[in-house]
Parts: C-alpha cells; sequence; structure tokens
C-alpha cells in the first residue's frame, strides 16, 4: 500500500468528519422543544429522496433480504436520531461528540456478549477507561435527559454496528440503508401525527442539511476504507472531537474544560493504542505471509486480491 493512498484516505477522514460535525451543527441550531419527531420523520423521508438515484445499487432479486434484522436495526437507529438531538441541542458540541466515540467501547462490550469475543488486557483497559471518561466529562452530579439522551446515541451506535454483521453480505451499503430509512418511515409518520406540531422551515432546513452532509461524510468514509485496511488510517475518525472542539467554539462559544479534556483522554488514547496494536499485528502477519509466499504458495495465491470491506467499520448514519 502505498503512503500516498494511505495519506489520502487519512484526508478523507479528517474532511468526512467536518462534515459530520457540520451535520451536527443544523441540529445544534434547533431550539430546545423543536418538533424532534418531526425532524426524525423530515429526515427519514430526504434521506431516501436522496439514496433513490442510486436504486441500482440495491439488490432487486431479494430486496428484502434480511429484512427482521432491518426492521431491528431501523428502529434502533430511529431510538439513536431522537437521544442524538436531545443531546446536541443542549450540551456542548464537543461534549456530546465525546460521549458519542463511546460507541466502539460499547461494541467491545456487546461483542463479547453476542459473539463470545474475548477482550484482551488492552481492550479491557479500554472499556473501564472509557466508561470512566463518561463519568468525567459527564459529571453524575450534573447529570441531565441530555447525557442521557448522547449515551444513548452512542448505544444505538454500537448495537448497529454490531447487528451489521448479520446483514446478507452481499447487500451494498446503499441497500442497506434505503431499507434502514424505509422500515421506520411508517413509525416516524405515526410520532410526527401525534407530536401534532406544526410545520416548521427551521427543523425542515436542519433536518436537510444534517441529511446532506451526514451523507457526504459516509461516501468519505466509504472511499477512504476502499484501498486501505481499517487499522492504517482509523485513528484519524478521532480528529471528529477536535473538529468538535474548534465549531463549537467558533460558532457556540464553548471552551472546553479540563473535565472534558481529561474524560475524552480517557476514552480516545486507549482505542488510539488499540489501533496501534491491531496495526502492528497486521503489519507482523503481512511480512509473515511474504517470507513464506516467496518460497512456498503458489502464483495463484500470491497475487489473490485481500478483501478489505470485512474489517471497515459501519459508517456512521445518525
Amino acid at each position: 500500500m502505498s503512503g500516498k493512498t494511505v495519506n489520502s484516505a487519512i484526508m478523507l477522514l479528517i474532511i468526512g468528519n467536518a462534515l459530520a460535525l457540520i451535520s451536527d451543527v443544523f441540529i445544534k441550531f434547533l431550539e430546545e422543544g423543536a418538533p424532534v419527531f418531526q425532524y426524525a420523520f423530515m429526515r427519514c423521508v430526504i434521506t431516501l429522496l436522496v439514496l433513490l438515484p442510486f436504486w441500482r445499487q440495491i439488490d432487486t432479486s431479494q430486496p428484502f433480504a434480511g429484512a427482521r434484522l432491518h426492521f431491528i436495526r431501523g428502529h434502533v437507529h430511529l431510538v439513536g436520531i431522537i437521544c442524538m438531538v436531545y443531546a446536541l441541542v443542549a450540551l456542548p458540541l464537543a461534549t456530546a461528540n465525546a460521549v458519542f466515540y463511546v460507541a466502539p467501547i460499547l461494541v467491545m462490550v456487546l461483542s463479547v456478549s453476542f459473539f463470545g469475543e474475548r477482550l484482551t488486557r488492552l481492550s479491557l483497559a479500554a472499556v473501564i477507561s472509557g466508561f470512566a471518561g463518561i463519568m468525567v466529562i459527564l459529571r453524575p452530579v450534573d447529570f441531565s435527559w441530555a447525557a442521557l439522551g448522547a449515551l444513548g446515541s452512542a448505544a444505538a451506535l454500537a448495537i448497529n454496528a454490531v447487528l451489521v454483521r448479520k446483514l446478507p453480505r452481499q447487500q451494498s451499503t446503499v441497500h442497506k440503508l434505503f431499507l434502514n430509512y424505509l422500515m421506520i418511515i411508517p413509525l416516524c409518520l405515526a410520532l410526527a401525527i401525534w407530536e401534532g406540531a406544526a410545520w416548521s422551515n427551521a427543523v425542515f432546513i436542519s433536518a436537510v442539511g444534517s441529511s446532506l452532509f451526514i451523507l457526504a461524510y459516509n461516501v468519505c468514509v466509504l472511499l477512504a476504507y476502499k484501498y486501505v485496511d481499517a487499522n492504517q488510517v482509523t485513528s484519524a475518525e478521532y480528529t471528529g472531537l477536535i473538529w468538535a472542539v474548534i465549531i463549537g467554539w467558533v460558532f457556540f462559544a464553548e471552551v472546553p474544560d479540563l473535565w472534558f479534556l481529561a474524560g475524552s483522554a480517557m476514552i480516545v488514547l486507549p482505542l488510539l493504542m488499540i489501533g496501534l496494536q491491531q496495526r502492528r499485528v497486521r503489519l507482523r502477519a503481512t511480512n509473515h505471509e511474504l517470507g513464506d509466499t516467496r518460497y512456498h504458495a503458489s502464483p495463484a495465491m500470491a497475487q489473490a486480491p485481500v478483501d478489505n470491506g470485512s474489517q471497515n467499520p459501519e459508517p456512521r448514519t445518525s
């Protein structure tokens, strides 16, 4: 893998995380008490309309393969969207995003429960440090519904990241996203009607902006991981926290305190260490394979392409 390709992937992730934060800004501009169910319904409809031009990437021979799991993931995603809105409207931008970064830690915990995976010492340390970091950032004395919303959004991201392993492998990302939003349209509509709020131009603008920018983020992530292994560039994903601090300071005059800095370090640094460890393991394995294939492997095996797709993280959709 050339250094140029890796650098390009890192740049795409940095740009993508900036776009994701702009998506969050569109939500944060909403006033407290804004009709959240109306927002969720608008966002679903807008996302489906944006995805329609890419309908050729949907497997029309089996359009509803894995429908039951898509239904579950979709409604978990809906809970995540609602929690995210409450968190972003009420919490400082950087604080909410720091809690969102707990999702990879929750994935480790859920993988033990769902797949019987074993945590390494470093992974266990990351879990303990991550949860302690949440307590430092949110400080239980100041706990609120917004803080619970941030945790709920992180939990939804983690659950869906685990469940995606069970989806049909042949389905494209567009196919998965389309079914994800299609499955929750009925409940979103019912909740919006029950909410009974009048049409809001502010909510519509927020839904359009957040939908377009989060989809642009997904494009950047997919392009970044198309030609490189996740463990080569995944550390660039954490630039989102830097963008959150910068954008929160520029647009909302939010200045992070020492509690935030300490808690964020407790969440992010162990995850970075895990990424570096995985990269070293992969490099050793690659060097070992090169040593073996140079003398023992057949030409067909030596030239076989490596499937990196299975190692790529599920892009954020909320």
